[in-house]
């Protein structure tokens, strides 16, 4: 097998070259080849139906994110936060920032540590993602209808492996 092989899809699947962009045909073979490319571009056919979804409750895709989090894991430090989701924390600073004056979130001294805050959702915050999370079920499922649920969960797996695996190896877990 020679690596341009390997590159691909899998027996079955359908690998377009040339995808309609207008009056022209665009060639995207080599693109199509990458994953990357392949990742980013499920991400920007599902960011749309996230962003019009999640308007009328003013949620944007790292909003939601935080929120989850939180309501997961109660008592979260902002630091654990941030390592969770790869955000620096002058941009996590500003992002709290927002939630908070939103109601959302309430930052308090860590009572372990008092040199971290521990963050955590207010009713109002706990009320907003109980709601979003319905909405993100509903829209993944419509993003990914033309999916069965087994191609959707060893898609979510195989993606899981690729970012995950860097926890993975740290805890000799295999990937």
């Amino acid at each position: 097998m020679t690596s341009k092989d390997s590159a691909r899809p899998a027996h079955g699947a359908r690998s377009p070259r040339a995808v309609d962009r207008g009056a022209a045909l665009v060639d995207q073979g080599e693109l199509l080849a990458l994953v990357g490319y392949n990742c980013r571009r499920a991400y920007l056919a599902i960011l749309p139906l996230f962003l019009e979804r999640m308007a009328g409750d003013g949620l944007r895709p790292v909003d939601f994110s935080v929120l989850t989090l939180l309501r997961a894991n109660p008592a979260l430090t902002q630091k654990q936060l941030g390592a969770t989701l790869a955000i620096a924390p002058p941009n996590l600073a500003v992002l709290l920032d927002r939630l908070q004056d939103r109601g959302l979130v309430v930052r308090s001294r860590n009572p372990a540590d008092g040199r971290s805050q521990v963050l955590s959702l207010t009713a109002a915050g706990r009320r907003l993602i109980t709601k979003a999370r319905t909405k993100a079920v509903a829209l993944e499922a419509d993003a990914t209808s033309m999916l069965t649920d087994a191609e959707r969960g060893q898609l979510i797996g195989l993606l899981q492996k690729i970012h995950l695996k860097d926890r993975n190896a740290a805890k000799g877990t295999p990937s």
